[in-house]
């Protein structure tokens, strides 16, 4: 569902991912683990466009989304949570939903959303800035969800987040692969959040992936260790 060929990303002349390949199948949950500063982010903001890339082709499906701008890769069935979250504050939490339907034609929430995160049905007429930090994560997504998209990437969804928290999340987008049928890709640092929801585990160290596991069988010690500063 989601294939990336060579990809090659850049800041002026330091190249930040190189020769990247992944190939992310329908309803397949991928966690890209890695420390600070070695392409999480990156990559992830390439993928969505943000970031342009230098070279290497990026597939949703069979269509080619390298070089569209970020709306139109929305349009293709790719959704994006930033890192921080990045909600609007001072617009509801319904507000914040239906800005996500903008490429979607429908103009009300669909009702699978609140289904997959119920408090947000019970504050959908609060401002998302009074949220806590894990009801603003869970906003995020749903936002991105509201696209209908084919692809689900989060960007260290668990960053700030209490742990009762992330073990929720990360049964929801178990659910939201399940029932929706999404590929999700993930970049996280928690290897214990990785493990409750991917189906499969990648480290990324300087732009390149070092390591690839399925969880099943997983060397845990091994990962850790790439993640050990």
């Amino acid at each position: 569902m989601l294939s990336i060929d060579k990809l090659h990303v850049a800041y002026g002349q330091s190249e930040v991912i190189s020769n990247l390949s992944l190939d992310v199948t329908s309803g397949e949950i991928v966690a890209i683990m890695g420390r600070n500063g070695m392409g999480k982010t990156t990559l992830m903001k390439s993928l969505i466009g943000i970031i342009p890339s230098r070279g290497g082709a990026i597939k949703i499906g069979a269509t080619a989304i390298e070089g569209l701008e970020s709306y139109q890769r929305v349009a293709s069935g790719l959704a994006y949570v930033p890192q921080g979250r990045m909600i609007f504050p001072t617009l509801t939490v319904r507000e914040n939903i239906e800005t996500g339907l903008t490429v979607t034609g429908q103009k009300t929430v669909p009702p699978l959303i609140y289904e997959l995160f119920p408090v947000l049905l019970e504050m959908k007429d609060r401002r998302g800035g009074n949220l806590s930090g894990g009801q603003q994560q869970q906003l995020a997504i749903a936002r991105a969800l509201a696209s209908n998209p084919k692809v689900l990437l989060l960007d260290e969804p668990t960053e700030g987040i209490q742990p009762s928290i992330i073990k929720e999340i990360a049964r929801t987008l178990c659910r939201i692969r399940d029932e929706m049928g999404l590929s999700i890709v993930v970049s996280e640092q928690v290897l214990s959040f990785a493990l409750d929801m991917a189906d499969r585990v990648l480290v990324i160290e300087k732009g390149e992936f070092v390591h690839e596991s399925p969880r099943a069988g997983i060397d845990e010690k091994k990962v850790s260790a790439f993640l050990s500063v």
